[in-house]
């Protein structure tokens, strides 16, 4: 094409002002090809890598903050939830799972049966105080003594005893009331410690767990080289953090529950040991050849 536009452009062919109209057509040609050149390999590029279609615009009724619909999403956490407690118990191990086991199972047991010996009817019942006053008041101490003594409550035992040794003095009565007032009470108390033992004891154990844990963890690394698994070192660290976990769990109930428990068993205690006095204040005068139970 360039070659029959410069054989059309030759001086010795043409005139002079052909020659002129001709090289202008000539340039005029030659500026549209440059022009179009570059188009056309723009649109082979397209052709061939194709330009991504734009994206569909979201329906006009769903506003665009409702996240999309979650139902591939719901299984897979229902099924982290149920392996939760699966890999708990791979992470403590059969040892430290049983005998966190046997610490919770003990801990509700002595729970309930200090809440059902702390009750006032088990400890200073107000039947017992109406009913041992007024025959007291009707000079029935036999009848009285009979109803102390039937009574399993704390109250009962004591009066029952201060009772059985007025014949030998009033200060007698009072030294048998302490006595047995401070076996009760040490009865009580016995059964409580449990409870702060556990309290003590599960914190001691989940850091025995952690230490254990560690020690794997480091093993691991040891024996592992310069890339060891990061499987193996978060079985270790599972262990650690579980044992730590489940030993404060039932550590900070137990010993919540300690301190309510004693403190209310005391106070339960000293009501017993102020209702008992006022109740055999009237024999204050009885000499050890007085009226006998």
């Amino acid at each position: 094409m360039f070659a029959a536009c410069g054989s059309l452009l030759h001086p010795a062919r043409l005139s002079t002002p052909s020659m002129h109209t001709f090289r202008s057509v000539g340039l005029a040609l030659m500026a549209s090809l440059f022009l179009i050149a570059p188009v056309s390999a723009q649109d082979d590029a397209a052709a061939e890598f194709g330009e991504p279609e734009p994206a569909a615009a979201a329906p006009a009724d769903v506003p665009a903050d409702v996240p999309a619909d979650d139902g591939a999403a719901s299984p897979a956490k229902k099924s982290s939830d149920q392996n939760l407690l699966a890999w708990t118990i791979e992470a403590l191990g059969l040892t430290y799972s049983f005998v966190f086991l046997v610490l919770s199972i003990t801990l509700v047991s002595l729970f309930v049966m200090n809440v059902l010996a702390a009750r006032r009817d088990t400890l200073c019942p107000h039947e017992l105080v109406e009913g041992f006053e007024e025959k007291l008041n009707e000079k029935q101490f036999q009848e009285a003594y009979d109803m102390a003594k039937a009574d399993e409550s704390v109250l009962g035992q004591v009066l029952s005893a201060g009772l059985a040794r007025l014949s030998r003095g009033y200060n007698k009565a009072l030294e048998g009331m302490q006595e047995v007032g401070e076996e009760e009470s040490m009865k009580l108390e016995h059964r409580l410690s449990y409870m702060a033992l556990i309290g003590n004891l599960s914190p001691m154990i989940g850091l025995f767990g952690t230490v254990h844990g560690m020690i794997e963890s480091f093993q691991v690394i040891a024996l592992g080289g310069a890339s060891p698994k990061p499987a193996d070192l978060a079985a270790g660290i599972s262990t650690a953090l579980f044992t730590t976990l489940i030993g404060l769990a039932i550590a900070i109930p137990a010993i919540a529950a300690y301190n309510v428990l004693r403190n209310r068993v005391s106070r339960m205690l000293l009501e017993i040991g102020v209702t008992s006095e006022n109740l055999m204040s009237r024999f204050e005068d009885v000499t050890p050849q007085g009226t006998k139970a």
